[in-house]
């Protein structure tokens, strides 16, 4: 089956709730009027009217500044969101790397996450079997395998979610910034495979603000600005691009900071 991702006018609005703005004269007062008050609820476009086309060989660079909606639009591409109006086609096996951590259970043995997190990942009981002593050599945890994973460090849990993650290779690799921490040996490793998996996926969409990696491993870029598409084309020139517009916004700021008085 041949790997795509096709975005047609994506739109994504999420619900915000708003307390009223209010004053009171003692803390009491401002404690029952948070109680008592009933917030307002707005809606956020956070996505608007996205579109785009990559397939088997393409690596896509996710631009622009905190907030653009690049964290958000990768989690509709793995499902998590579901888009308020327009169409998302994505065909392929798919990984996401976006918090490995996530799904974890705290009461759970290292060894019951690796089939906890690999059956959520979709892959197959008699599989999983075959998978567990590389998972665990490679994360470094044999002789932890039966501790509940609470009382692990955050760098064991980081290296447990980063093994069984990249396991196993995938049509699609779905990454929010490059793996940038951990000790030095093993993110020596965890580098290596990256790049293995990388190089050996159809498809590869990577948000991150470090312009010499998406330059790197990327073919194509995707600007995005308050949740539109500002510019898709090839990397460099959507690079550009955001160099442009970060250029005008900081213009744009500096007029009308002369303007206030």
């Amino acid at each position: 089956m041949t790997a795509h991702i096709k975005v047609r006018t994506l739109t994504l609005e999420v619900p915000l709730y708003l307390q009223s703005e209010r004053s009171a004269k003692s803390w009491v007062k401002t404690l029952l009027g948070a109680a008592t008050a009933r917030p307002e609820r707005q809606f956020l476009t956070t996505l608007d009217d996205v579109s785009f086309d990559v397939g088997e060989g393409d690596r896509l660079a996710l631009i622009g500044r905190n907030g653009a909606g690049k964290s958000t639009l990768l989690r509709v591409l793995t499902g998590a969101y579901i888009p308020t109006r327009g169409l998302v086609d994505v065909q392929g096996t798919r990984q996401a790397l976006l918090n490995i951590s996530l799904g974890f259970s705290m009461q759970a043995t290292v060894m019951e996450n690796i089939y906890l997190r690999g059956t959520a990942m979709g892959i197959h009981t008699s599989q999983l079997g075959a998978l567990v002593e590389p998972i665990l050599s490679f994360a470094g945890l044999q002789d932890v395998a039966q501790r509940r994973l609470h009382t692990l460090s955050s760098g064991q849990k980081m290296r447990l979610g980063f093994a069984i993650a990249t396991s196993i290779e995938q049509d699609i690799i779905l990454m929010d910034e490059w793996l940038g921490a951990g000790d030095a040996e093993f993110l020596k490793h965890a580098k290596k495979r990256m790049d293995d998996r990388v190089q050996g996926s159809k498809i590869v969409v990577l948000a991150s603000h470090n312009d010499n990696l998406l330059k790197r491993i990327c073919n194509k870029g995707l600007l995005l600005d308050r949740g539109k598409v500002v510019h898709f084309g090839a990397v460099e020139d959507a690079l550009d691009a955001y160099k442009s517009l970060m250029a005008a916004n900081r213009a744009r700021e500096k007029q009308l900071a002369g303007q206030v008085p």
